[in-house]
Protein backbone atom coordinates (compact mmCIF):
# COMPACT_ATOMS: atom_id res chain seq x y z
CA UNK A 1 0.00 0.00 0.00
CA UNK A 2 1.46 3.54 -0.76
CA UNK A 3 0.05 5.52 1.55
CA UNK A 4 1.56 9.14 0.18
CA UNK A 5 -0.09 7.96 -3.29
CA UNK A 6 -3.41 7.86 -1.97
CA UNK A 7 -3.29 11.23 0.13
CA UNK A 8 -2.44 12.58 -3.07
CA UNK A 9 -5.22 11.55 -5.31
CA UNK A 10 -7.76 12.53 -2.86
CA UNK A 11 -5.77 15.74 -1.87
CA UNK A 12 -5.18 14.89 1.29
CA UNK A 13 -2.15 15.97 4.60
CA UNK A 14 -3.38 14.38 7.64
CA UNK A 15 -4.55 10.85 8.35
CA UNK A 16 -4.65 9.31 11.85
CA UNK A 17 -4.12 5.52 12.95
CA UNK A 18 -4.87 4.21 16.26
CA UNK A 19 -4.50 0.55 17.44
CA UNK A 20 -5.42 -0.66 21.12
CA UNK A 21 -4.89 -3.56 21.75
CA UNK A 22 -7.01 -4.35 25.01
CA UNK A 23 -9.97 -3.71 22.96
CA UNK A 24 -9.44 -4.69 19.49
CA UNK A 25 -9.72 -1.16 18.15
CA UNK A 26 -7.98 -0.34 14.67
CA UNK A 27 -9.23 2.74 13.85
CA UNK A 28 -8.97 5.24 11.00
CA UNK A 29 -9.68 9.47 11.43
CA UNK A 30 -9.16 10.77 7.90
CA UNK A 31 -9.32 14.13 7.96
CA UNK A 32 -9.62 16.18 4.59
CA UNK A 33 -10.26 19.96 5.20
CA UNK A 34 -10.85 22.38 8.44
CA UNK A 35 -10.62 25.50 6.19
CA UNK A 36 -13.99 26.33 6.71
CA UNK A 37 -13.98 25.17 10.30
CA UNK A 38 -13.36 21.36 12.34
CA UNK A 39 -13.61 18.10 10.27
CA UNK A 40 -17.24 16.25 10.88
CA UNK A 41 -17.93 13.27 9.46
CA UNK A 42 -19.21 9.34 11.14
CA UNK A 43 -17.29 7.23 12.26
CA UNK A 44 -18.06 3.80 9.91
CA UNK A 45 -17.85 0.46 11.73
CA UNK A 46 -17.76 -2.74 8.84
CA UNK A 47 -16.08 -5.64 8.32
CA UNK A 48 -12.93 -4.78 5.88
CA UNK A 49 -10.84 -7.42 4.04
CA UNK A 50 -7.81 -5.48 4.60
CA UNK A 51 -6.37 -2.23 5.51
CA UNK A 52 -5.95 -0.59 2.40
CA UNK A 53 -9.77 -1.10 1.53
CA UNK A 54 -10.34 0.87 4.96
CA UNK A 55 -7.99 3.84 4.30
CA UNK A 56 -9.69 4.38 1.05
CA UNK A 57 -12.79 3.78 2.41
CA UNK A 58 -12.06 7.02 4.80
CA UNK A 59 -10.29 9.02 2.42
CA UNK A 60 -13.16 9.10 0.29
CA UNK A 61 -15.59 9.86 2.55
CA UNK A 62 -14.00 12.62 3.99
CA UNK A 63 -13.16 14.30 1.19
CA UNK A 64 -16.96 14.05 0.68
CA UNK A 65 -17.93 15.44 3.81
CA UNK A 66 -15.38 18.44 2.94
CA UNK A 67 -17.27 18.81 -0.19
CA UNK A 68 -21.05 18.42 1.55
CA UNK A 69 -20.48 21.13 4.77
CA UNK A 70 -19.17 23.49 1.77
CA UNK A 71 -22.13 23.60 -1.10
CA UNK A 72 -24.16 23.55 2.26
CA UNK A 73 -22.99 26.96 3.39
CA UNK A 74 -21.54 25.14 6.94
CA UNK A 75 -18.44 26.04 9.36
CA UNK A 76 -17.03 22.87 8.79
CA UNK A 77 -14.43 20.71 6.68
CA UNK A 78 -14.47 17.30 6.45
CA UNK A 79 -13.82 14.15 8.25
CA UNK A 80 -14.51 10.79 8.63
CA UNK A 81 -13.58 7.74 10.81
CA UNK A 82 -13.31 4.02 9.94
CA UNK A 83 -12.93 1.37 12.58
CA UNK A 84 -12.31 -2.04 11.40
CA UNK A 85 -14.86 -4.82 12.42
CA UNK A 86 -12.79 -7.50 14.34
CA UNK A 87 -13.56 -10.98 13.29
CA UNK A 88 -13.39 -12.20 17.00
CA UNK A 89 -15.17 -11.65 19.70
CA UNK A 90 -15.31 -8.53 21.36
CA UNK A 91 -16.57 -5.80 24.06
CA UNK A 92 -18.38 -3.27 21.94
CA UNK A 93 -18.01 -0.90 25.08
CA UNK A 94 -14.64 -0.72 25.73
CA UNK A 95 -13.62 -1.05 22.01
CA UNK A 96 -15.78 2.46 21.63
CA UNK A 97 -14.31 3.65 24.67
CA UNK A 98 -11.17 3.42 23.12
CA UNK A 99 -12.68 5.31 20.21
CA UNK A 100 -13.47 8.30 22.19
CA UNK A 101 -10.32 8.56 24.04
CA UNK A 102 -8.72 8.18 19.83
CA UNK A 103 -11.08 10.95 19.16
CA UNK A 104 -10.52 13.33 21.94
CA UNK A 105 -7.01 12.66 21.59
CA UNK A 106 -7.46 14.82 18.11
CA UNK A 107 -8.16 17.54 20.03
CA UNK A 108 -11.47 18.89 18.06
CA UNK A 109 -10.41 18.86 14.96
CA UNK A 110 -12.40 15.87 14.17
CA UNK A 111 -15.79 15.66 15.51
CA UNK A 112 -17.54 12.08 14.94
CA UNK A 113 -21.08 10.86 14.21
CA UNK A 114 -23.02 8.01 13.47
CA UNK A 115 -22.67 5.75 10.00
CA UNK A 116 -22.83 2.30 9.04
CA UNK A 117 -22.50 -0.42 11.41
CA UNK A 118 -22.42 2.51 14.46
CA UNK A 119 -25.46 3.49 16.82
CA UNK A 120 -26.90 6.05 19.21
CA UNK A 121 -25.66 4.10 22.31
CA UNK A 122 -21.73 3.90 20.75
CA UNK A 123 -22.23 7.59 20.13
CA UNK A 124 -23.09 7.96 24.07
CA UNK A 125 -20.58 5.42 24.84
CA UNK A 126 -17.96 7.70 22.68
CA UNK A 127 -19.35 11.14 24.69
CA UNK A 128 -18.38 9.12 28.11
CA UNK A 129 -14.56 10.00 26.71
CA UNK A 130 -14.92 13.26 24.57
CA UNK A 131 -17.11 15.80 24.20
CA UNK A 132 -16.47 15.99 20.12
CA UNK A 133 -18.94 13.82 19.27
CA UNK A 134 -22.81 14.30 18.03
CA UNK A 135 -25.52 12.51 17.08
CA UNK A 136 -26.88 12.15 20.49
CA UNK A 137 -30.63 11.25 21.43
CA UNK A 138 -32.79 14.07 22.59
CA UNK A 139 -32.53 13.42 26.28
CA UNK A 140 -28.99 14.15 26.11
CA UNK A 141 -29.05 17.31 24.20
CA UNK A 142 -29.26 15.55 20.78
CA UNK A 143 -31.31 15.88 17.39
CA UNK A 144 -32.20 12.16 17.41
CA UNK A 145 -32.26 10.28 14.28
CA UNK A 146 -31.36 11.92 11.53
CA UNK A 147 -32.87 10.54 8.71
CA UNK A 148 -36.00 12.41 8.67
CA UNK A 149 -33.92 15.35 7.78
CA UNK A 150 -31.54 13.57 5.43
CA UNK A 151 -34.57 12.25 3.54
CA UNK A 152 -36.48 15.78 3.77
CA UNK A 153 -33.22 17.08 2.36
CA UNK A 154 -33.76 14.47 -0.86
CA UNK A 155 -37.09 15.28 -1.57
CA UNK A 156 -36.65 18.95 -1.89
CA UNK A 157 -33.45 18.14 -4.23
CA UNK A 158 -36.20 15.52 -6.44
CA UNK A 159 -38.40 18.69 -6.32
CA UNK A 160 -36.16 20.85 -7.66
CA UNK A 161 -34.71 17.99 -10.48
CA UNK A 162 -38.30 17.75 -11.30
CA UNK A 163 -38.81 21.44 -11.49
CA UNK A 164 -35.91 21.53 -14.18
CA UNK A 165 -36.95 18.93 -16.06
CA UNK A 166 -40.55 18.84 -15.81
CA UNK A 167 -42.15 22.29 -14.76
CA UNK A 168 -43.96 20.76 -12.15
CA UNK A 169 -44.63 19.29 -8.85
CA UNK A 170 -44.15 15.96 -7.47
CA UNK A 171 -47.44 14.64 -7.98
CA UNK A 172 -48.01 11.35 -10.54
CA UNK A 173 -44.18 11.37 -10.78
CA UNK A 174 -42.54 8.44 -10.94
CA UNK A 175 -39.78 7.43 -8.50
CA UNK A 176 -37.43 4.22 -8.40
CA UNK A 177 -36.22 4.17 -4.87
CA UNK A 178 -33.22 2.09 -4.85
CA UNK A 179 -32.64 0.86 -0.75
CA UNK A 180 -35.57 1.62 1.69
CA UNK A 181 -33.59 1.28 5.02
CA UNK A 182 -33.81 4.46 7.56
CA UNK A 183 -33.44 7.08 4.91
CA UNK A 184 -35.09 5.39 1.96
CA UNK A 185 -38.16 4.54 3.91
CA UNK A 186 -38.51 8.59 5.08
CA UNK A 187 -37.68 9.35 1.49
CA UNK A 188 -40.34 7.31 0.39
CA UNK A 189 -42.75 8.40 3.07
CA UNK A 190 -42.00 12.54 2.18
CA UNK A 191 -42.52 11.62 -1.91
CA UNK A 192 -45.82 9.44 -1.03
CA UNK A 193 -47.35 12.62 0.63
CA UNK A 194 -46.72 14.95 -2.23
CA UNK A 195 -48.39 12.11 -4.77
CA UNK A 196 -45.69 10.31 -6.23
CA UNK A 197 -45.54 6.91 -7.49
CA UNK A 198 -43.36 4.79 -6.43
CA UNK A 199 -41.38 1.62 -7.17
CA UNK A 200 -38.86 0.34 -4.43
CA UNK A 201 -35.96 -2.56 -4.06
CA UNK A 202 -34.36 -3.82 -1.15
CA UNK A 203 -32.27 -6.78 0.55
CA UNK A 204 -34.43 -6.93 3.02
CA UNK A 205 -38.24 -8.09 2.43
CA UNK A 206 -39.56 -6.70 5.78
CA UNK A 207 -38.52 -3.40 4.44
CA UNK A 208 -40.08 -3.46 1.56
CA UNK A 209 -43.14 -4.86 2.88
CA UNK A 210 -43.64 -2.13 4.98
CA UNK A 211 -42.84 0.42 1.94
CA UNK A 212 -45.58 -1.70 0.36
CA UNK A 213 -48.59 -1.17 2.96
CA UNK A 214 -47.82 2.22 4.16
CA UNK A 215 -47.67 3.92 1.09
CA UNK A 216 -48.96 1.53 -1.69
CA UNK A 217 -45.16 1.04 -3.12
CA UNK A 218 -44.41 -1.50 -6.29
CA UNK A 219 -41.53 -3.84 -5.27
CA UNK A 220 -39.08 -5.10 -8.09
CA UNK A 221 -36.36 -7.43 -7.40
CA UNK A 222 -32.67 -5.53 -6.85
CA UNK A 223 -31.26 -6.73 -10.11
CA UNK A 224 -34.35 -4.96 -11.93
CA UNK A 225 -34.59 -1.56 -10.02
CA UNK A 226 -32.29 0.56 -12.65
CA UNK A 227 -34.34 -0.67 -15.33
CA UNK A 228 -37.28 0.97 -14.47
CA UNK A 229 -39.39 3.04 -16.91
CA UNK A 230 -39.95 6.01 -14.11
CA UNK A 231 -38.99 9.71 -14.09
CA UNK A 232 -36.47 9.55 -11.31
CA UNK A 233 -33.86 7.34 -9.97
CA UNK A 234 -33.38 7.62 -5.91
CA UNK A 235 -30.02 5.49 -4.87
CA UNK A 236 -30.53 4.95 -1.24
CA UNK A 237 -28.49 2.22 -0.60
CA UNK A 238 -24.55 1.93 -1.16
CA UNK A 239 -22.44 3.57 -2.91
CA UNK A 240 -20.74 3.45 -6.55
CA UNK A 241 -23.63 2.06 -8.59
CA UNK A 242 -23.47 4.28 -11.07
CA UNK A 243 -21.61 2.58 -13.42
CA UNK A 244 -20.75 0.49 -16.68
CA UNK A 245 -23.32 -2.27 -15.82
CA UNK A 246 -25.89 0.12 -14.32
CA UNK A 247 -25.86 3.10 -16.62
CA UNK A 248 -27.28 1.28 -19.96
CA UNK A 249 -30.07 0.43 -17.87
CA UNK A 250 -31.33 3.09 -17.21
CA UNK A 251 -34.48 4.69 -18.59
CA UNK A 252 -34.76 7.73 -15.98
CA UNK A 253 -34.38 11.67 -16.89
CA UNK A 254 -33.11 12.25 -13.45
CA UNK A 255 -31.22 10.29 -11.19
CA UNK A 256 -31.40 11.74 -7.21
CA UNK A 257 -30.65 9.98 -4.70
CA UNK A 258 -29.56 9.38 -0.40
CA UNK A 259 -26.47 7.26 -1.15
CA UNK A 260 -22.92 8.39 -0.75
CA UNK A 261 -20.34 8.26 -3.59
CA UNK A 262 -22.80 6.96 -6.46
CA UNK A 263 -20.35 7.72 -9.32
CA UNK A 264 -18.21 4.79 -9.41
CA UNK A 265 -16.29 7.30 -11.64
CA UNK A 266 -16.03 10.25 -12.40
CA UNK A 267 -16.46 9.56 -16.17
CA UNK A 268 -19.84 7.94 -15.21
CA UNK A 269 -21.38 11.55 -14.15
CA UNK A 270 -19.71 12.34 -17.87
CA UNK A 271 -21.59 9.54 -19.51
CA UNK A 272 -25.17 10.68 -17.32
CA UNK A 273 -24.80 14.46 -18.60
CA UNK A 274 -23.99 13.02 -22.49
CA UNK A 275 -27.43 11.12 -22.23
CA UNK A 276 -29.39 14.13 -20.93
CA UNK A 277 -29.50 12.66 -17.62
CA UNK A 278 -29.97 15.36 -15.05
CA UNK A 279 -27.77 14.09 -11.92
CA UNK A 280 -28.08 15.87 -8.41
CA UNK A 281 -24.78 15.58 -6.86
CA UNK A 282 -24.84 13.22 -3.63
CA UNK A 283 -23.10 15.28 -1.22
CA UNK A 284 -25.25 18.34 -1.95
CA UNK A 285 -28.64 16.54 -1.72
CA UNK A 286 -28.01 14.37 1.05
CA UNK A 287 -26.75 17.09 2.87
CA UNK A 288 -29.66 17.08 5.51
CA UNK A 289 -28.03 14.87 8.03
CA UNK A 290 -24.89 16.94 8.73
CA UNK A 291 -27.41 20.07 9.45
CA UNK A 292 -28.50 18.28 11.67
CA UNK A 293 -26.27 16.77 13.59
CA UNK A 294 -24.04 20.43 13.19
CA UNK A 295 -27.16 21.87 14.61
CA UNK A 296 -26.83 19.64 17.30
CA UNK A 297 -22.89 19.97 18.20
CA UNK A 298 -23.21 24.13 17.57
CA UNK A 299 -26.37 24.20 20.12
CA UNK A 300 -24.69 21.90 22.80
CA UNK A 301 -21.31 24.08 22.22
CA UNK A 302 -23.00 27.45 22.86
CA UNK A 303 -25.69 26.10 25.57
CA UNK A 304 -28.38 27.80 23.33
CA UNK A 305 -29.50 23.57 22.60
CA UNK A 306 -30.52 22.31 19.37
CA UNK A 307 -32.53 24.64 17.53
CA UNK A 308 -34.81 22.49 15.14
CA UNK A 309 -36.74 25.10 13.46
CA UNK A 310 -32.88 26.79 12.48
CA UNK A 311 -32.09 23.19 10.70
CA UNK A 312 -35.19 21.96 9.03
CA UNK A 313 -35.01 25.42 7.27
CA UNK A 314 -31.52 24.88 6.40
CA UNK A 315 -32.43 21.45 4.93
CA UNK A 316 -35.48 22.72 2.74
CA UNK A 317 -32.87 24.88 1.27
CA UNK A 318 -31.17 22.24 -0.47
CA UNK A 319 -33.71 22.84 -2.96
CA UNK A 320 -32.36 26.24 -4.10
CA UNK A 321 -28.88 24.96 -3.96
CA UNK A 322 -29.81 21.73 -6.34
CA UNK A 323 -31.81 24.01 -8.74
CA UNK A 324 -28.91 26.17 -8.63
CA UNK A 325 -26.13 23.05 -9.44
CA UNK A 326 -28.51 21.62 -12.48
CA UNK A 327 -29.36 25.18 -14.16
CA UNK A 328 -26.30 25.96 -14.39
CA UNK A 329 -24.89 22.79 -15.65
CA UNK A 330 -27.27 23.21 -18.02
CA UNK A 331 -26.37 26.83 -19.11
CA UNK A 332 -22.69 26.21 -19.40
CA UNK A 333 -23.00 22.28 -21.00
CA UNK A 334 -20.94 21.25 -17.98
CA UNK A 335 -22.00 17.97 -16.15
CA UNK A 336 -23.47 18.75 -13.01
CA UNK A 337 -21.26 16.72 -10.57
CA UNK A 338 -18.39 19.11 -12.08
CA UNK A 339 -20.69 22.26 -11.53
CA UNK A 340 -20.89 21.35 -7.64
CA UNK A 341 -17.24 20.74 -7.59
CA UNK A 342 -16.52 24.14 -8.96
CA UNK A 343 -18.79 26.17 -6.42
CA UNK A 344 -17.23 24.06 -3.78
CA UNK A 345 -13.55 24.97 -4.79
CA UNK A 346 -14.57 28.55 -5.71
CA UNK A 347 -15.52 29.02 -1.71
CA UNK A 348 -12.71 27.00 -0.36
CA UNK A 349 -10.13 29.06 -2.26
CA UNK A 350 -12.08 31.93 -0.70
CA UNK A 351 -10.62 31.03 3.02
CA UNK A 352 -7.18 31.09 3.82
CA UNK A 353 -5.17 27.59 4.13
Amino acid sequence: MNLFEHLEKHQYGEVHVRRDAASGLMAIVAIHDTRLGPSLGGCRFIPYAHEELALIDALRLARGMTYKAAITGLPLGGGKSVIMRPAKAFDRAALFSAFGRFVDGLGGRYITAEDSGTSVEDMITIRSQTKHVTGLPPKDGGGGDPSPLTALGVRRGIEACVKHVYGRDLSGIRVAIQGVGHVGYYLAKELHALGAKLTISDIDASRTNRVREEFGATVVPNDQIFAQDVDVLAPCALGAILDDASLPQLRVKIVAGAANNQLAEARDGEALHARGIVYAPDYAINAGGLVNVHAEHHGNQTGKGFDAPAAREKVLAIHDTILEIVERAKATNVPSYRVSDLIVEERLAKVAP
